[in-house]
Order: structure tokens, then C-alpha cells, then sequence
């Protein structure tokens, strides 16, 4: 079957005034990826680069990684001459570096819609929302268990957004859907609310290839086979532990020629050392674990060098999120990934706070710019992250969109040209008079400056008149106007009908199951 032939390519609705419309438009901000024109920040030199990578290599050597609970696994480790004691193995210095070497440093995730294709690696910059929350919060109904309903309205305010590129995977959990079938549930909703690359699920071996065979229905089996069309976020059991469940969602989606993006979860005191660069050791070596098992399932299948650093109060035991130490170590990470010459995750927009206030604002920007800074190539967790991730909150989620609106300006950096000098506006006005109405002026004002959806710039009188909003009681205005205007991306009808055929009779051949 072929990819569908009703994507339009149009950019998303727009519900801001007309000014605003015409510097979007004008300045393309509905672009598909960032290419980023500012540098990476890398913070350590190359000896202790060194020092690190190695004693990477003496805990993938010394101590070794488990594989429990796939055969599969442990049979392709020790084909590749690792040393295998029952589920632990032990990998010689540069064995699994050179072992990834095969795949690609650079690579496309096809969408419905050609024009939102992204590239993942290289000096792209791929946003995403956040991930996995159980729980939504609004400031109307306060917390909750997430449902469908949630699901679909996440997506939905993903696609709306200029500033987002992808349309994630798990935004939230659909507790109101069994646990065995929600997965069709929201892969085919990521297919029909949004034209963007999406992300399947990794919770079972067989919920993979669901999630991949209805992606074959969307692009065609061939064209699959190919080429990259979804993601799946696997997790390391830190520390050191690769379990079953993970490996064989991992190796569904290599043999399928599709993107592993592979994550460790360090908390630093609990799953990993407190110390930020014993963490990264560990972490480097637990994602270059995963990332060489893709190249042994395929060689050359795309993957993803993920990473999520984390501190903890060592008063309470509580993870925290969005704080500095995380954030710098982010830095260091990018730097290792770009030594091996793999695409990035890393970082994103985190918070403890459970609601979208000052706190969420402050860590979320702390740690998003370190992915900013580090090199990250595909960021999720960019928009809605609140409660350490327990939560997806609806006003932040416009909130961090606004905010990755301004880091498209932010990665753009510095023009020099002759318009950016503006020699001749100093001509035209002279010492001691404004540029307000000058050429120049009047030639860049659209597209000058980034303008906020939700910042309110106005003189404090008028803000009053306006009813002395905040930044969240805006937000929830912005979500309720965008969900009440919503139009899906056409979808080509037969491609509907069979993704539906194939939801209805595999949902059939199973019972529910609710754990």
C-alpha cells in the first residue's frame, strides 16, 4: 500500500491576529525540524573524555551488563564474541564501539505528510512532548488519571503548535482503555490527529510490531522496510540490567528497520552513582550496550544515543528534576555521543512542580537548554512535563510550546549580512533621531523579533483592564480556543478503513487485561 496521498502539506491553524499570522508565515516557523546555527557547548577537554570512556570500559568489562529473559539476546552476544555467565555478559575495551560504527549518523523519520518529515542527527533539532505520564492536570479539574480523551487532546494541541516537530508517543497513559489493547489505540490516533512522526509502543515484543505492522498499513510494507517511519523509546532497568521486556521491544523495531531510541534512567544515589561523572560512565556504557545489540539484530538500522540524568534529595529520597547538576552533565553526554557518531536524545523540559508555575518554568528552562546546548538531535519530553513526570499538565504543555517557539530564534543564532548590519538605516537616520519608521525598519519589522502567544507586553493599566491575568490562566485559555477550533489532517480514507480493520480484529483475539 502507498503512503497516503491526502497529506496537504498546509502549515497549522493559526488563531492569533493577523499581525502575528504574517510574521509566522513570513518567517516559515512552521518548519518541520531546527537546524540549528548556533555550536554545541562542549565543557571537557579531551583527557577527561578519555577517562570517562574508560571506565565505561572497565564496567562493561569488569562488572558486565545482564541480558534476563531473552535467549535471543544472549545468542547474538556471544555470536559477536562477547563472554557470556549465564544472563551477565562482559565485553572486550571497544568492542561495542566498533560494533555501532554500522549505523547511520544521520537519518529521516518519514511522516504522513512529506513536508514534516524530520531529520534525526547532524545539527538537526527535533522537539517533542513530554512522555509516559499516567496522570493529566488542568487548572480547571486539578489531577487525574489520564484517558483517550487526554490522549487525543495532547496530540491534537502537538499538532496545532508551530513549535513542536513530532507528535511523541505515550503523552499519557489511557488508563480507561485496557492495558493490552491501548496501544492501538494510540498509535492510530497519533495516524489520525496528526500528520507529524510519531512513536509506537515498547511495553511487549507483540505491541511493537503491532505498532510497526500499522505503521506498514500507513507507508506500505515495502517503503517500511526501507526507510524509518516511528520510534521506539526503550528503557535500561538501571543499573546495569537490560531486561527481556525492553530487548525484544528493542530488536522488533532494529529488525524492522526502525529507531530504538535508547534511554537509560539514572537516579543519581538510587539507580546510579551521586556523582555526576560516574553516572554518565555508567550511563554511556549501559546506552552503548542497547545501541550495538540494534546493529547485531540489523546491521545499519538507525538508533538513537538517549540519555536521562537525574538527581535526587538525598533527604527524602524524592527525584528531582530541572536541576543543575543533570543539566551541566547533559553537556558531557553530548560530547560522547558526537565521539561515537550517533543521533542524540537528551534532556528536555523537566519539573517537579505540580503545577504550571514559577518552579515549572525555572527547572524546565534549566534543563531545556542544556539539550539545547549539548547537541541533542530529537528532544522529548519538550512540552507538558510537570509532577517529576507523573503528570501532564495542560497548561504547561502550551506554556513550553510558547518556549520552544522561542528557542527556534534562540538555535538560529546571528545573522551577519548586508540587510543584518543595516548600514544603510544609519544613513538614512542619522545621529540623535529613532528607527521606527525608517526603511529598514519597515522592511524586517514581521520578522525581527520572536513574538509570544502568551507573554503579555502590555502597560500595566491595560493589563489591568484585561483582567490581571497570569502566564497559566492564559495557557488555559489558549488550550480550550485551540481544542474548540481543531481540524484533523485529512487522512486517506481506504488507509483509515484498513488501520481500523486491523485494530478491530486484533483487539478481538484477545481479552481485556487491566494489569
Amino acid at each position: 500500500m502507498e503512503a497516503s496521498s491526502a497529506a496537504t502539506g498546509e502549515a497549522p491553524r493559526r488563531t492569533r491576529g493577523a499581525r502575528s499570522q504574517r510574521r509566522e508565515a513570513g518567517r516559515n516557523l512552521g518548519v518541520p525540524f531546527i537546524v540549528r546555527n548556533i555550536p554545541t557547548y562542549d565543557i571537557l577537554g579531551e583527557e577527561s573524555l578519555q577517562r570517562i570512556e574508560r571506565i565505561a570500559d572497565r564496567i562493561l568489562a569488569e562488572v558486565g551488563i545482564e541480558f534476563r529473559d531473552d535467549a535471543a539476546a544472549l545468542d547474538h552476544w556471544k555470536r559477536a564474541g562477547a563472554r557470556i555467565d549465564g544472563a551477565r555478559v562482559t565485553f572486550e575495551p571497544g568492542m561495542l564501539n566498533e560494533i555501532v560504527r554500522s549505523a547511520p549518523a544521520q537519518f529521516t523519520q518519514h511522516a504522513r505528510n512529506p513536508a514534516r518529515n524530520v531529520e534525526i542527527g547532524g545539527r538537526n533539532v527535533v522537539f517533542a512532548p513530554a512522555y509516559g505520564s499516567p496522570f493529566v492536570t488542568d487548572i480547571d479539574r486539578g489531577r487525574r488519571y489520564g484517558t483517550i480523551e487526554d490522549f487525543r487532546n495532547l496530540i491534537k494541541l502537538g499538532q496545532s503548535s508551530p513549535w513542536l516537530h513530532h507528535s511523541g508517543g505515550t503523552i499519557c497513559e489511557p488508563v480507561d482503555v485496557p492495558v493490552n489493547k491501548r496501544h492501538f489505540d494510540m498509535v492510530y490516533s497519533h495516524i489520525k490527529y496528526s500528520d507529524r512522526a510519531f512513536m509506537g509502543s515498547i511495553t511487549a515484543e507483540e505491541r511493537a510490531e503491532d505498532s510497526i505492522e500499522m505503521a506498514r498499513i500507513l507507508f506500505g510494507a515495502d517503503f517500511v522496510d526501507k526507510n524509518c517511519v516511528i520510534l521506539g523509546n526503550v528503557n535500561v532497568n538501571s543499573p546495569l540490567v537490560w531486561d527481556g521486556t525492553m530487548t525484544r521491544s528493542l530488536r522488533a523495531y532494529a529488525r524492522a528497520n526502525q529507531a530504538a531510541v535508547i534511554v537509560p534512567f539514572i537516579l543519581g544515589g538510587a539507580m546510579g552513582p551521586v556523582t555526576n561523572a560516574g553516572a554518565i560512565a555508567q550511563s554511556y556504557a549501559e546506552t552503548l550496550a542497547g545501541c550495538a545489540l540494534t546493529q547485531l539484530e540489523r546491521k545499519g538500522a538507525p538508533v538513537i544515543f538517549g540519555n536521562f540524568l537525574s538527581s535526587m534529595s538525598l533527604r527524602s529520597g524524592s527525584p528531582t528534576f530541572g536541576t543543575p547538576e543533570p543539566a551541566i552533565g547533559s553537556m558531557v553526554v553530548g560530547q560522547l555521543a558526537r565521539r561515537l557518531g550517533l543521533p542524540l536524545r537528551c534532556a528536555g523540559n523537566f519539573s517537579n512542580s505540580k503545577l504550571p508555575d514559577a518552579q515549572a518554568m525555572q527547572e524546565g528552562v534549566m534543563s531545556m537548554l542544556s539539550a539545547v546546548h549539548c547537541g541533542a538531535n530529537f528532544i522529548l519530553h519538550s512540552a507538558g512535563f510537570v509532577d517529576g513526570l507523573l503528570a501532564m499538565s495542560y497548561e504547561k504543555f502550551v506554556m513550553d510550546t510558547d518556549f520552544c517557539g522561542a528557542l527556534h530564534s534562540y538555535l538560529a543564532g546571528v545573522v551577519v549580512d548586508d540587510n543584518a548590519l543595516a548600514m544603510d538605516a544609519f544613513l538614512e537616520v542619522g545621529p540623535g533621531s529613532h528607527f521606527l519608521g525608517c526603511d529598514h525598519t519597515m522592511r524586517n519589522y514581521q520578522t525581527a523579533f520572536w513574538d509570544s502567544a502568551l507573554s503579555d507586553n502590555e502597560p500595566f493599566e491595560k493589563w489591568v483592564e484585561q483582567g490581571e491575568t497570569d502566564m497559566a490562566t492564559r495557557a488555559n485559555r489558549s488550550w480550550k480556543k485551540t481544542l474548540a477550533e481543531y481540524e484533523a489532517p485529512p487522512l486517506d480514507v481506504a488507509i483509515d478503513e484498513a488501520l481500523m480493520d486491523y485494530v478491530t480484529r486484533r483487539k478481538n483475539s484477545m481479552p481485556d487485561a487491566w494489569y
